[in-house]
Order: structure tokens, then C-alpha cells, then sequence
């Protein structure tokens, strides 16, 4: 359970008083996410989510979150929205870390991903990059390429035991990737903008087939547009044996191109992309599963599954490969 930083009924009722949202009714953790801790909260004024935000975030960052689901919402994307003290403060500290309340978005995120969702899903995805384009600051990302191989560096230790040779491999993989990466040595820049940057399929939700809203923007970042495709793509387009639904990936990428078409370079670069995307979440999940110690209240997720993924894009040629 991602819970990592309890909360006294009797800090959280001072919290809120503080707040124009009425008095605590109940609440409780969140078991999603592996960063932050969060909570559903009801008060007397309605449904809430309390998020404390842990010591892997940048606390200094953290107003540009904010700001950036404020202004997204503005443009007509359907994320939470920070709710201001009497003050008019959004970020506030609570139990030694810094907390905030946003509100509460109907739905519930696809536990099996299905080809109804992919459509809708690009088309979301599209439209938040369009909402993002008028977010002057920028966030650079800081799990970029240029940070793969410190990041293989610090597995250097545990890496084969999670699985024999899996160092060498993604050593070889990152020799491949990082010079072909869009902007490096030469190769054509991308357009870029305001990217999501983790838009797993537990932070979608779903009404039916239709997307009711988009959560969790606390890896988002200033990037390539097509590398928070790539991102879904690995995210939602792979069955549970770990092989890639071509299906889905056509209807993901048919329903991003109906708000916004790709242009011929990051179509070229679809496959980098999907490579550098698995590689960036193999290595975080890497180092997760060899650092979380074993009583944590986080299950590390298994980095595995994505060498199966990072396998499949390097041996897809082309934007064909996607269903393109």
C-alpha cells in the first residue's frame, strides 16, 4: 500500500480548518501509486484527495504541478484541481511534508486494458498536449536519456541477480538508444511541449468507454510530444504474457492523430521512442527492486516485464511495427 506517512485524525482535522470544504466525515490510503501517499478524503462539502508528497519529490517543483493542472483544466482537459485554504494557498505542509487537496474526479481507472479504451485514450492524450501548448514554464525531464546510464550505473550491483547478464544487455541496449535519440548527435529535434509522462492505465478513468478524467501528473515534464506516446504505447499496448497488441496500438495512435496529427519525424522515431520509454521504466523498477527494503508498505514493480517490452521495440523497424 503506497501509504508511506501516517496522518492522526487530530492533524488532519486542524489541517482542514484551514479550508472552506467542511468538516472531516472520513477517510482513508490510497493503495495505487509508489511516490507519494494519498488518501480519499470526505468531508461535510464533498469528495477529496489528500495527497503528502515524499521525499522523492522536488518540493521546489511542486508549484509547477499545481500550476499545470490549473491551467489544463482551464483549456478543457478534466484532471483534479488544487483547492486554496482561506488563504488562497494550494500547497501547505501536514505531518512533516508537504501536502495539498485536489478534487475528486469521478470513474475508475481499466483493470484490463481493452481495445475500447485505446481510442479514447490517444484522443485524450492529444488533447492535453494541445491544452499544454499555452503553459509558458517549462520543466526539464529528469528521467530523460541523459539520466539512463547514471541510473544502470547505481543497479551496476544487483542487476544480474535480478536476472543473469541483464547488465550487460541494457548496457548494449543503451549504446543502441541514446544516439539515435531525437536531438542527439545530429538527428532532427521533435516538437515539444507539456508531456504527462506516466499515463498508466491507473491514472485513465473510465465512464463506460469514455475517459471521465486524467490524474497523477507528478512525473509530467517539458519533452517530446511523441515520447509521451511511446510512453502509452509500452503502458497499454502489451497482454499480460507480455506480448504487443498491434490492435491496440493502431487504435492509440488513430485516435491521438484525430486531435493531432504526427508529423514524418516522430513517426520515423516511434520506435527510439518506444525504446528509450521501456528503457526509462525498466531502470526506475530496476533500482526500485533492488533498493525497497522488504518490510516497505510498496511492492516494487517487476523490471522484467518491460526487458520484454524494450526486446520487442528494437526489433521493430519502423511506425508500421504500431499499426501505422
Amino acid at each position: 500500500m503506497a501509504v508511506y506517512t501516517d496522518v492522526s485524525d487530530e492533524a488532519l482535522q486542524d489541517f482542514l480548518a484551514d479550508f472552506a470544504i467542511g468538516s472531516l466525515v472520513a477517510f482513508r490510503g490510497i493503495a495505487e501509486g509508489v511516490e507519494n501517499t494519498n488518501f480519499q478524503l470526505r468531508t461535510t462539502g464533498g469528495d477529496f484527495i489528500l495527497t503528502l508528497y515524499e521525499k522523492r519529490v522536488n518540493a521546489r517543483e511542486l508549484p509547477w504541478f499545481l500550476g499545470l493542472m490549473q491551467h489544463l483544466a482551464r483549456e478543457g482537459v478534466t484532471c483534479p484541481q488544487p483547492v486554496a485554504d482561506r488563504q488562497g494557498v494550494t500547497l501547505k505542509t501536514l505531518a512533516g511534508r508537504p501536502a495539498a487537496i485536489t478534487t475528486f474526479l469521478p470513474g475508475v481507472w481499466p483493470r484490463t486494458v481493452r481495445g475500447e479504451h485505446c481510442r479514447p485514450l490517444g484522443r485524450a492524450l492529444a488533447q492535453l498536449h494541445a491544452a499544454g501548448r499555452s503553459y509558458a514554464p517549462e520543466r526539464p525531464n529528469a528521467l530523460g536519456p541523459d539520466a539512463w546510464a547514471p541510473l544502470l550505473q547505481s543497479c551496476a550491483g544487483g542487476a544480474d541477480a535480478v536476472q543473469p547478464g541483464l547488465q550487460a544487455e541494457l548496457e548494449r541496449a543503451l549504446a543502441r538508444i541514446v544516439p539515435a535519440w531525437p536531438g542527439h548527435n545530429g538527428n532532427p529535434t521533435l516538437p515539444r511541449g507539456q508531456i504527462h509522462a506516466d499515463l498508466f492505465p491507473d491514472n485513465v478513468f473510465f465512464l463506460n468507454s469514455t475517459v471521465s478524467g486524467l490524474i497523477d501528473f507528478y512525473f509530467a515534464c517539458t519533452d517530446y510530444l511523441a515520447f509521451d506516446l511511446a510512453i502509452c504505447l509500452n503502458a497499454w499496448c502489451f497482454q499480460p504474457d507480455g506480448a504487443f497488441n498491434v490492435t491496440f496500438a493502431r487504435q492509440m495512435l488513430l485516435g491521438y492523430e484525430e486531435v493531432r496529427v504526427l508529423d514524418e519525424a516522430e513517426r520515423s522515431a516511434m520506435p527510439v521512442l518506444a525504446q528509450g520509454a521501456a528503457m526509462r521504466f525498466l531502470l526506475t523498477r530496476l533500482y526500485d527492486w533492488i533498493n525497497t527494503p522488504a518490510d516497505a508498505l510498496v511492492t516494487p514493480k517487476n523490471p522484467l516485464d518491460y526487458l520484454k517490452r524494450l526486446r520487442f521495440h528494437l526489433a521493430t523497424q519502423s511506425v508500421g511495427g504500431y499499426g501505422l
